[in-house]
């Protein structure tokens, strides 16, 4: 099998050959081209040892020489080229306590994690490929070289690692390797919260991130999102719903991604938009449990359960280490996700009502999560029960059209969009002060509802009667 690599990484394994070492693109890499999948990085192994590497290219980086990586930099690019090494004992259920060098490919292959992750290719020779990664891409498996046992016992990480390559890929995971981590999965606990937030973060934002399923099949869950379990054990008898908390937000989730190409294409989205997004699809709903309530007819209901969820998010997301920025969109969309957009659009316009409304939803959200909102807005009506869900999107979809018209319209819905500001308002006599805030907060709400007061002269007068 021929697989097209990069010219650096020609020109990489051409030196390390030339000079009598052998060198191969390996692991994930390899995986991706099989796949016909763009990979993100180009890694090497080779039998040279790292000061070798280092002697027979002008610009090179120790990322990790103790391990025996050297980063080759050609250009601006960077890669990657590891000796091939052995690990010795781990003693954390993370780390080796030490690495060994070897001159054999097969021993370096050995101890990598899973089969479709531990093959090697160079041109000349063609795919090393010793423990069936092959086999295991056409079979759409996830199975762990040699032992799964001895694999996760070395590194619990690899234990949610399986479980992100079987969304990534869409694959399923060979069952002597979910036995392994039912066996092991209280060994999480070794791992950092920023590792497993990794993890966990491209699962999410892949096309299978259901497969978070298989955490709770094999009880990881209970070590990095407990919450979870507690969403699929809480049903929703309610004609809005057709799953219980934890699958209604698993196809919110699903939704969000199928939503999300074309609006990043649209908006001018980044990633971390991405990110929040999954993951306020995932927890949207958090607090339920905690809310439920049902009544004398049998129907539940779960008040409060966005403010509560804010908060129980916030919780979760600290705990895995997130940024600040993230943790406030995220909670922020929880907090909002159930307000609905009533009366934006009637007898063919908008109504002041509802624009009232929104431009106090757009000040209350804030206006970097307010595109975000009706994404997980229509993730989560198309995850509820067919029950008027027509007429739920046709209000989300008025809600939208009555918020591009806001934008366009430039109405202020924020303190900075006022005609005024401080200064204006010490030159008007204000003391500095809280009392200036106070003061442009009153402006603000004035203007709220009536937008076309938002002018320097209308709004000096109304400072006038509040003096």
């Amino acid at each position: 099998m021929k697989i097209e690599i990069p010219c650096d990484v020609a020109l990489i394994l051409d030196t390390l050959e030339e000079n009598g070492h052998e060198g191969y693109a390996v692991g994930g890499c390899v995986r991706d081209a099989i796949l016909g999948r763009e990979p993100e990085d180009w890694d090497i192994t080779t039998s040279a040892k790292p000061e070798e590497v280092k002697a027979l290219f002008r610009r090179t980086i120790d990322t990790g020489i103790q391990h025996g990586t050297v980063t080759v930099m050609l250009g601006n690019e960077g890669y990657e080229v590891t000796t091939y090494r052995m690990d010795g004992e781990y003693e954390d259920h993370r780390h080796p306590k030490e690495v060994l060098f070897t001159p054999n490919l097969v021993e370096d292959l050995k101890r990598r994690d899973f089969t479709i992750n531990a093959m090697a290719y160079n041109p000349r020779i063609g795919i090393v490929d010793e423990f069936d990664g092959i086999g295991d891409i056409k079979r759409r498996c996830i199975r762990c070289v040699g032992k799964a046992e001895e694999r996760f016992e070395e590194d619990a990480l690899r234990m949610l690692r399986g479980i992100r390559f079987a969304g990534q890929l869409q694959f399923e995971m060979e069952e002597a390797t979910k036995q392994a981590i039912r066996k092991q999965a209280s060994t999480l606990v070794n791992v950092s919260a920023e590792r497993i937030r990794t993890e966990l973060t491209k699962l999410l934002i892949s096309d299978g991130a259901d497969r978070l399923m298989l955490a709770v099949e094999t009880g990881l869950i209970s070590y990095f999102l407990p919450e979870f379990e507690n969403m699929l054990q809480t049903p929703q008898n309610n004609p809005h719903h057709q799953y219980d908390v934890g699958h209604h937000s698993m196809e919110a989730v699903r939704h969000v991604n199928r939503q999300w190409k074309g609006f990043c294409a649209e908006n001018g989205m980044s990633k971390k938009h991405h990110v929040a997004l999954c993951y306020a699809a995932l927890l949207h709903d958090v607090a339920k449990p905690d809310c439920k309530m049902t009544d004398k007819e049998g129907i539940d209901h779960f008040h409060s359960h966005p403010e509560l969820g804010a908060e129980k998010a916030k919780k979760i997301l600290r705990r895995l280490k997130f940024d600040n920025d993230t943790i406030s969109i995220v909670s922020r969309l929880i907090q909002f996700h159930d307000r609905r957009h009533e009366n934006c659009y009637i007898d063919g316009g908008y109504s002041p009502k509802g624009k009232r409304t929104m431009r106090r939803l757009m000040n209350q959200i804030g206006l970097d999560a307010m595109p975000l909102l009706f994404v997980l807005q229509r993730a989560d009506l198309l995850s509820q029960s067919n029950y008027k869900q027509e007429e739920k999107l046709s209000k989300l979809e008025a809600g939208i059209r009555c918020y591009h018209e806001i934008i366009e319209a430039e109405d202020a819905v924020t303190l900075k969009d006022l005609a005024i500001g401080g200064r204006e308002l010490m030159e008007l006599g204000i003391k500095p002060g809280p009392q200036i805030g106070k003061i442009l907060q009153r402006l603000l709400e004035v203007v709220l509802d009536e937008p076309e007061k938002n002018t320097v002269e209308i709004l000096t007068e109304l400072v006038q009667e509040m003096k």
